[in-house]
């Protein structure tokens, strides 16, 4: 712990910015895993047009590859987005992470940086190429996008990051 003073000779002891890395760090290593096990096992068991049912009329397993962003929207851009996903991660890790002083934040840019990576590394090394590469989605939510643990990894991280936005106000 590291001890805060107030200013009015009172003190504060708040975890030393370490252990938010740490969090943070930890979360990266686990979700970016978990997603690339997740894409390894549906490429070796799900056959592309056959999704499988899990929750009837609700959720399957459906393999689809995605060029483009959210709702497969931008297909065309598949190298803007690669490249925007590249500055993105970088700036994430030189200027954001070094920065957190909360546990919220740190949840939350450990997501969002476990998912841009996750779906950077399938815009790096799927077919057709380097910067060209389709993601792999595989979550299918009746009436809804189809998606991976990537994209709640991001998703999560956003939502995380509004509340921190609102609790900071506050502050």
């Amino acid at each position: 712990m590291q001890v805060i003073r107030l200013g009015t000779g009172a003190t504060s002891t708040a975890p030393a910015p370490g252990k938010f890395r740490i969090v943070m760090a930890a979360l990266v290593i686990v979700l970016y895993a978990l997603d690339r096990f997740t894409k390894h096992l549906v490429l070796n068991k799900l056959t592309l047009g056959q999704p499988i049912e899990v929750i009837p009329g609700f959720l399957s397993w459906a393999l689809h590859f995605n060029p483009g962003a959210a709702f497969s929207m931008g297909t065309e851009f598949t190298v803007v987005l690669s490249v925007l996903a590249l500055g993105v991660l970088i700036a994430l890790l030189i200027f954001v992470a070094p920065r957190v002083r909360s546990w919220l934040a740190a949840v939350a840019v450990g997501w969002l940086i476990a998912g841009v990576a996750g779906n950077l590394t399938d815009r790096l090394v799927r077919d057709p190429g380097p910067f060209l590469g389709h993601v792999v989605d595989f979550i299918a939510v009746r009436g809804f996008a189809i998606f991976n643990v990537a994209d709640m990894c991001i998703t999560g991280a956003a939502i995380l990051l509004i509340i921190w936005s609102f609790r900071s106000e506050r502050r």
